[in-house]
């Protein structure tokens, strides 16, 4: 089993890693709330005067349900995450100030400009994850400088009093210069998505979002920028073209379509399944890898995407509310009314255009491929017989693997690494704790049930939650250096594809030695 890639020492990983770093945050704070994101989706589509089943008094619940439910459950969220319950209700306490504040200032604005030329509300999901961690961190701060000074008797008194007090001033400070810095970075935003939509030239957005989401940068990307203001559209309009400018699944599928029919070895193997997951799972990660392995592709999926993006602008396609995960299930369910066909035609030709682009690609690098995995071969087989040289036994998981070395990917597999430490707690970890990583962990979960393990956890976490109590830590290659930096005690093992690694056989292997010596 190999362990983690070289630390990130070059400028362009230590930015990556930092950018993965920020977008996993923006996640934490809104993926579990994207149940509430769903539900007011369904209120929007049932009950307002365009909806499926218009009722004036149940769409009374539409607008408080994104000005303030949302808001407050994504800085409750933040704040929790950084500091606990403490943490997030200090959060929220800041966060309706900057929702006051924001309404103050547009009605300010109104009250100078023409009825037919007024601002909207502006629903303060950038200034709920700008005050979160804010009033969170600084909360946790206060507390220590006070930490083991307080007289006994007196814990409660001052730690309800300092958190109330805090939040008051947080509050303040959201009023007046969050909600102004919020209002125009708004605006801003909105008018470049504007300019871009008029001059049509909101396709070029996939030249930035498929290489990111590749690059695991996908969350800074879409929970950072295009969730909010897809939210502030569709509160205005009814829907949003950015919900799906990241979400389509299109692109994905069709690059792993093409594995499936023009790729070689293990990777034409295993994309079948791994389209299946991606398209109706919407777990997009399981193609990144694919992708990585020839960087080259990355053209297709630009263009998929591009392809994509182009249809729905030009036949008005567009969803109600963020589809998550982004598989075709949610996006449907999430299409706007009047939208479907659009919708569905540009997954269909996204997923075709990467389809043929990637297809070309591979039949027109095969020889060369096929002379690389020939390398590889050797290479892997050498890495297995120094494996079991450091093992002092072959074992038949390693035989296995020499034997499957044709189908390897990525290079093979290097030596494994010796550990006195026991193993019981495994963890899976990825950027959200959700999709892959959940895949992954039920892979593996299967593979030490049937050898027989019983008293070995496996269990799937988000690279932010991990606590230190992994024996060991399972990540893709590209999220290794992020997750040995939380947990640098523990054993790290990077993999190209969650969902068929050659290395889950050695991690059962050396797990099955460790209880049959008695470690």
């Amino acid at each position: 089993m190999t362990t983690t890639s070289a630390p990130a020492t070059a400028g362009g990983s230590k930015a990556r890693v930092g950018v993965q770093r920020f977008g996993t945050f923006l996640s934490g704070m809104i993926m579990p709330n994207i149940p509430a994101l769903i539900a007011w989706g369904i209120f929007t589509a049932f009950f307002i005067g365009v909806g499926f089943t218009p009722n004036a008094d149940l769409a009374t619940i539409v607008g408080p349900f994104i000005h303030y439910l949302l808001p407050l459950l994504i800085a409750y969220t933040g704040g929790s995450i950084v500091y606990g319950i403490r943490g997030g209700v200090v959060a929220s306490i800041a966060t309706m100030g900057a929702i006051a504040g924001s309404d103050l200032l547009i009605a300010q604005v109104n009250a100078t400009l023409p009825a037919d030329n007024q601002l909207g509300q502006v629903h303060m999901f950038i200034g709920a994850m700008i005050m979160a961690p804010l009033s969170a961190y600084t909360m946790k701060w206060l507390d220590s400088l006070w930490e083991g000074k307080i007289r006994a008797g007196f814990e409660m008194l001052v730690n309800m009093f300092s958190a109330g007090i805090w939040g008051f001033a947080m509050a303040i400070v959201g009023f007046y210069p969050v909600a102004w810095l919020v209002n125009g970075l708004m605006q801003i935003l909105s008018n470049g998505v504007n300019w871009l939509i008029e001059l049509n030239l909101l396709p070029l957005t996939s030249i930035l979002i498929e290489p990111a989401k590749v690059l695991f940068l996908n969350n800074a990307v879409n929970h950072g920028v295009l969730t909010p203001l897809g939210i502030q559209q569709a509160s205005e309009n009814g829907s949003s073209i950015l919900f799906l400018l990241e979400a389509n699944p299109g692109p994905g599928v069709g690059l792993l379509l093409a594995f499936a029919f023009f790729g070689l070895g293990a990777a034409r193997a295993s994309a079948p399944g791994a389209a299946i997951i991606q398209f109706f799972g919407g777990i997009h990660e399981v193609y990144f890898p694919y992708a990585l392995m020839k960087p080259v592709l990355i053209l297709a999926l630009i263009a998929g995407g591009m392809t994509g993006v182009t249809t729905n602008m030009v036949l008005g396609g567009a969803l109600r509310a963020p589809a998550a995960p982004g598989s075709i299930i949610a996006v449907i369910a999430q299409t706007a009314s009047g939208a479907y066909f659009a919708v569905i035609l540009s997954v269909i030709l996204s997923a075709a255009v990467t389809f043929v682009i990637a297809a070309v690609i591979l039949r027109a690098s095969r020889k060369r491929d096929l002379a690389a995995m020939a390398a590889t071969d050797d290479a892997f087989g050498a890495a297995i017989t120094q494996t079991e040289a450091a093992k002092g036994k072959s074992s038949d998981a390693l035989s296995n693997l020499r034997g499957g070395a044709a189908t390897s990917t990525g290079g093979g597999v290097e030596p494994a690494v010796m550990t006195e430490r026991t193993i019981s707690n495994i963890v899976f970890a990825c950027d959200a704790g959700m999709g892959s990583s959940a895949m992954g962990a039920s892979v593996l979960r299967n593979k030490i049930k049937k050898a027989g393990i019983e008293d070995v956890t496996v269990t799937n976490k988000a690279i932010a939650a991990l606590d230190g109590s992994a024996d060991l830590v399972i990540t893709q290659n590209q999220l290794t250096d992020r997750a040995r930096q939380k947990t640098p005690e523990a054993i790290h093992v990077s993999v190209d594809n969650f969902m068929n690694s050659p290395k889950y056989d050695e991690v059962v292997e050396l797990v099955r030695d460790q209880h049959q010596d008695g470690a």
